[in-house]
């Protein structure tokens, strides 16, 4: 399982791809993108947390949908702020049904747990005993120049980000911590968890697929019911006011 932050703040410009300006969010899609595709033959499967968590693909052999799904995902669909530990708490009850050497939960975020009734690290304890592998990774840069009110100045973007946290995650459940500085570090991190977690040497053909069309459309439904919400409450805005 991969559990992917959709937080507010994934929406910082402090990344790039193709040499130029990137948000978090859309570098963290270029790169998952690429691990995806890479992971012929396993199952995968996605969550998305902001302020709760939420399954968005089960775990399954359909990775052009996977990566569909992941790639429409938005800043904002879980809400702004950030439930780490939900989110764990949600990659677990997905992976009891498989072989304990296949629980492994790559957690990717920006930040620092700000929201949930679970605690992150009552998570991964949980975890730990239910033979669930926690990687986790920080992504964000140190330095960015932005526009101040007496000219240009450098700040930290990721003064949030909770590194004691994801790493005594990761410890507890015999994983690793990972810091995404740059779209390139990030690319390396996946690559040397594709090491450390190799795709099962079974043909695929052999196994049962899985299709996630379905979940698709339920995405695609659950979009546009936002978009209605959002432009209902509008529009009672309006009529509220005048």
């Amino acid at each position: 399982m991969v559990a992917l932050d959709l937080s507010g703040s994934m929406q910082i410009p402090d990344m790039t791809l193709n040499e130029q300006p990137a948000d978090r969010l859309s570098a963290a899609k270029e790169v998952l993108s690429q691990f995806i595709q890479a992971r012929k033959g396993d199952r995968l499967g996605i969550i998305v947390f902001g302020s709760k968590a939420y399954l968005l693909a089960p775990l399954s052999f359909d990775l052009a949908t996977i990566n569909q799904l992941v790639q429409e995902s938005q800043i904002g669909f879980a809400g702004e702020q950030t439930a780490i530990g939900e989110a764990i708490g949600l990659g677990i009850k997905r992976l009891q049904d498989i072989p304990a050497e296949q629980r492994v939960l790559i957690l990717m975020t920006d930040g620092a747990n700000t929201a949930g009734r679970v605690s992150p690290l009552q998570a991964a304890n949980y975890a730990a005993k239910q033979g669930v592998t926690i990687h986790t990774i920080g992504i964000g840069a140190e330095q960015m120049v932005v526009q101040g009110f007496f000219g240009p100045k450098v700040v930290n973007p990721s003064s949030d980000l909770d590194e004691p946290l994801l790493t005594n995650i990761a410890e507890l459940t015999g994983g690793q911590y990972f810091r995404a500085r740059s779209t390139q570090e990030l690319k390396m991190i996946y690559q040397l968890i594709e090491q450390l977690e190799p795709t099962p040497s079974e043909d695929v053909f052999q196994r049962p697929q899985t299709s996630l069309f379905h979940w698709l459309g339920l995405a695609s439904l659950f979009t546009l019911g936002m978009s209605l919400l959002s432009s209902g409450r509008l529009t009672l805005a309006g009529k509220q006011s005048s």
